[in-house]
C-alpha cells in the first residue's frame, strides 16, 4: 500500500528568495499526518471539514446545486421541493428534474472521494491508538459510502476508486471506467457495513457518523435501489449505457435490495436508542406544535434524531438562507425579498382530515364538491363561503399547519393576510391572475376593501409580485418563530437533521408491503406510531398507498419527495406539461365571507419532466471515454 506523508489543506506559498538549503526544507503548503492526527484538535478539523463536503442536501442545497452558500447567493428559494408537486417558488420557473451539465455533483463528489482515499491510506501509520483509527476509518468509509450513494442516485454506475493514482503508472490508469450501477449500489451497500463494524453505538452522538447513521444510510439507499429495480419498466431507457449495464437493474433484483432495507432499518428500531419525538400528544394543537419545533430546534427532539448537520454560525458558507426566502412577507423585517417558497394545492390536498382517516382529503370549494375543476373563478358555480379563511382547512391533519403557513393563520403574532380576489357588490369577480397587479380597492358604505386584503403589501402576504406566495401557502416547517431577518443573507442557524427514526419507520414500512417480507404486523404498528404522534386515533392497515401518503406528509420539504418520485419511476407521468395548482382566497361583498377558488398557479409554466432525467449527464466523456449517460 502506498503511504502519504502530508496531506494537502491550503496552499500558502511566500518565496523571498533561494539558496542551497531550499530543497531541505519541509513543505509550507501542507501538513504532516502524524502532526495534524497527532491531536484530537487536529483530527477534528480534519474531520469537520469531510463532514461539511458530505453530501447532504440540507437547507443550502437548492435546485440547482448542493450546498450554495457562497457569499451573496441568489438561490432565490430554489429549494428541491419546487422541482417537485409540493412546491413553485414565487419568482423563478423552475425546469423540473434538470440540473444541467454544469452541475457539480460529479467533480464534487470525486473531489471528496479523492480527499477520503487519502485518509484512508495514512490512517495505518499514523502514531494514535487503533481505537481511534478504528473511529477515523469508520467515519471515512461512512463518508465514502455516502459519497457513492450521492453518485449512484444521479447518475447510476460510476467509476469505483479506492485508492490514490501513482502518476508513475502511466496515463492510462487515470482512466477508470464505470462500474455497472449494481456494482455501485453493492458497493455503497457493502462500505456501510464495514463502516458500521468499525463505529460504536456513539454515547449519544448526532453530528458524526456512528454505527446507526451508517445503518440509516444502508436503509435509504438500499431502498433507492430496490424501488429502481422494481419499477425500472415504467420507464425503460436504451442504449450503449444500459446494454454495458451501467444504468438499470433487474425487477428480480428488488427484493433481495428490500430485504437489505429491513433489516438495516431493524438495527435501528430495536436498538432501544430512537424513538419518535413526543409520540402520544393529547390534542391536535399540541400535535402540530410537537412536530413544528422539532424541526425549528432539532436538539429538542435528539430521541428521534440519528444524525444532524450544525449550522450554528451565522454567515455565508457557516449558516443558510432558508428563514429568509421562506418568510411571510409580513414577517419579513429588513430582508427584501420573502415569501419566495410556495407549498402547492397538490401537497395540500394530500393531507387527511380527522374525520375520514386514511384517505386524502382535498379541498372542497363548492357546494357539488367537485375538485377536478381549475378553470378559476366561476359565477355560475355556488361556492362554500366561510367567516375565517382558517375554516376550510378545520380537522386537516396537524402537521399540514405545522408545515405550511395558512391564509389567516398566525406567525408571529402576526394574521397573514393571503387574498388574491374580491367579490363585488353587484356579483362582478376581480381575481387576480398575473405576477403583479393593482391593489384595487371598492368602497362599501364607509369602508374600503381591497383586492389583495389590505391597502399596503407591508399588511399582506399573497400573489401581488415575487414577495408573496402565488400558490396560497407559505412555508414554515424548520422557520425559526424568534429569527428577525436582516438585510444579511445567511443568518439562519438551524440544524439539519439528515436522518431521523421517523424515516426508518417508514423505509421498514414500504420496504415490507413493497416485497411481502418482514413483518407486516411491524410495519402496520410503524406507520400508526408515526400517526399516533400527528394526533390521529384510529389505526390504518398496512397498504403501499397508505405508506406512501404517510411518507409524504410526514417528511415534507425535507428533501425526500424528489428522490421518492425519481426512484419510483413516477416523475414522467406526474409531470407531463404539468401545471401546478393553487387556491385562491377570494373576499365576498356580498355575504361579507370569504370563498375559494382551485386553479392554476398564476402565469405558471408547464413543466415536462423527460425519462433521460432519472440519469443525470455525466461531464466531460470527450475527455474521460466515459460511456454517457442515455439520451444525453
Amino acid at each position: 500500500m502506498k503511504t502519504f506523508k502530508y496531506l494537502c489543506i491550503v496552499v500558502v506559498v511566500t518565496m523571498f528568495g533561494c539558496n542551497e538549503d531550499f530543497l531541505n526544507l519541509e513543505p509550507t503548503d501542507k501538513i504532516s499526518a502524524d502532526k495534524l492526527f497527532g491531536s484530537a484538535d487536529g483530527i477534528n478539523a480534519f474531520m469537520a471539514n469531510l463532514y461539511s463536503n458530505a453530501p447532504i442536501e440540507d437547507f443550502n442545497s437548492t435546485a440547482a446545486v448542493i450546498s450554495y452558500n457562497f457569499a451573496w447567493p441568489n438561490n432565490a428559494g430554489f429549494y428541491p421541493p419546487v422541482q417537485t408537486d409540493d412546491a413553485v417558488g414565487s419568482q423563478h420557473q423552475v425546469v423540473v428534474g434538470y440540473e444541467g451539465r454544469d452541475f457539480p455533483w460529479w467533480n464534487e463528489g470525486y473531489k471528496l472521494n479523492k480527499d477520503l482515499n487519502l485518509l484512508l491510506e495514512v490512517i495505518p501509520d499514523l502514531e494514535v491508538d487503533q481505537k481511534t483509527k478504528d473511529a477515523l476509518k469508520g467515519e471515512a468509509l461512512f463518508l465514502r459510502a455516502y459519497t457513492y450513494y450521492a453518485l449512484a442516485k444521479r447518475y447510476g454506475g460510476v467509476p469505483i476508486i479506492t485508492s490514490i493514482g501513482d502518476i508513475n503508472d502511466g496515463v492510462e490508469a487515470l482512466y477508470v471506467p464505470r462500474n455497472t450501477e449494481k456494482e455501485t449500489w453493492d458497493f455503497v451497500l457493502k462500505t456501510c457495513d464495514e463502516a458500521a463494524a468499525l463505529l460504536g453505538d456513539g454515547n449519544g452522538e448526532r453530528r458524526r457518523a456512528t454505527k446507526w447513521v451508517a445503518y440509516a444510510l444502508k436503509s435509504r439507499a438500499a431502498l433507492h435501489a430496490a424501488s429502481v429495480a422494481k419499477y425500472w419498466n415504467r420507464a425503460p431507457l436504451s442504449g450503449e449505457a444500459v446494454d454495458a449495464k451501467l444504468v438499470g437493474l433487474e425487477a428480480s433484483m428488488a427484493n433481495e435490495y428490500y430485504a437489505i432495507c429491513i433489516d438495516a432499518s431493524k438495527m435501528i428500531m430495536k436498538s432501544g436508542i430512537f424513538s419518535l419525538y413526543k409520540a402520544t400528544p393529547a390534542s391536535p394543537e399540541e400535535a402540530a406544535e410537537n412536530y413544528r419545533e422539532m424541526f425549528e430546534e432539532p436538539n429538542r427532539a435528539l430521541n428521534e434524531v440519528i444524525f444532524m448537520k450544525d449550522l450554528a454560525i451565522p454567515g455565508d458558507e457557516r449558516g443558510s438562507n432558508q428563514d429568509n426566502w421562506g418568510q411571510p412577507n409580513q414577517t419579513r423585517g429588513t430582508w427584501p425579498h420573502p415569501g419566495r417558497f410556495n407549498p402547492t394545492l397538490e401537497l395540500a390536498d394530500v393531507y387527511e382530515s380527522y374525520s375520514n382517516p386514511g384517505k386524502s382529503t382535498p379541498i372542497v370549494t363548492t357546494v357539488d364538491g367537485n375538485i377536478d375543476n381549475y378553470e378559476g373563478y366561476n359565477p355560475k358555480r355556488t361556492y362554500l363561503e366561510f367567516d375565517d379563511p382558517m375554516d376550510i382547512f378545520a380537522g386537516k391533519d396537524a402537521r399540514f399547519r405545522a408545515s405550511v403557513v395558512l391564509p389567516g393563520s398566525i406567525w408571529k403574532d402576526t394574521k397573514i393576510v393571503i387574498q388574491g380576489g374580491l367579490i363585488k357588490p353587484d356579483g362582478k369577480a376581480i381575481i387576480h391572475k398575473g405576477a403583479t397587479g393593482t391593489n384595487v380597492e371598492v368602497k362599501v358604505g364607509d369602508k374600503t376593501y381591497y383586492l389583495f386584503g389590505a391597502s399596503s403589501s407591508s399588511f399582506y402576504s399573497g400573489f401581488n409580485g415575487y414577495n408573496m406566495t402565488r400558490s396560497g401557502f407559505l412555508f414554515k416547517k424548520f422557520l425559526d418563530s424568534k429569527f428577525v431577518p436582516t438585510q444579511y443573507m445567511n443568518q439562519s442557524t438551524t440544524g439539519w437533521i439528515d436522518f431521523r427514526y421517523g424515516e426508518i419507520l417508514l423505509n421498514y414500512a414500504e420496504a415490507v408491503v413493497e416485497s411481502g417480507a418482514g413483518d407486516a404486523g411491524i410495519a402496520e404498528k410503524a406507520i400508526n406510531d408515526i400517526r399516533k404522534r400527528a394526533a390521529h386515533t384510529t389505526n390504518i392497515p398496512l397498504t403501499l398507498e397508505n405508506v406512501l401518503r404517510e411518507r409524504r406528509v410526514e417528511m415534507v420539504f425535507e428533501n425526500k419527495r424528489y428522490w421518492d418520485l425519481t426512484r419510483r419511476r413516477e416523475y414522467h407521468t406526474l409531470f407531463h406539461n404539468t401545471i401546478r395548482h393553487a387556491l385562491i382566497p377570494v373576499f365576498d361583498l356580498r355575504t361579507m365571507k370569504y370563498l375559494f377558488v382551485r386553479t392554476t398557479v398564476p402565469w405558471a409554466i408547464p413543466n415536462t419532466f423527460y425519462e433521460r432525467y432519472y440519469y443525470k449527464e455525466i461531464p466531460d466523456v470527450s475527455t474521460s471515454g466515459l460511456i454517457q449517460n442515455p439520451q444525453y
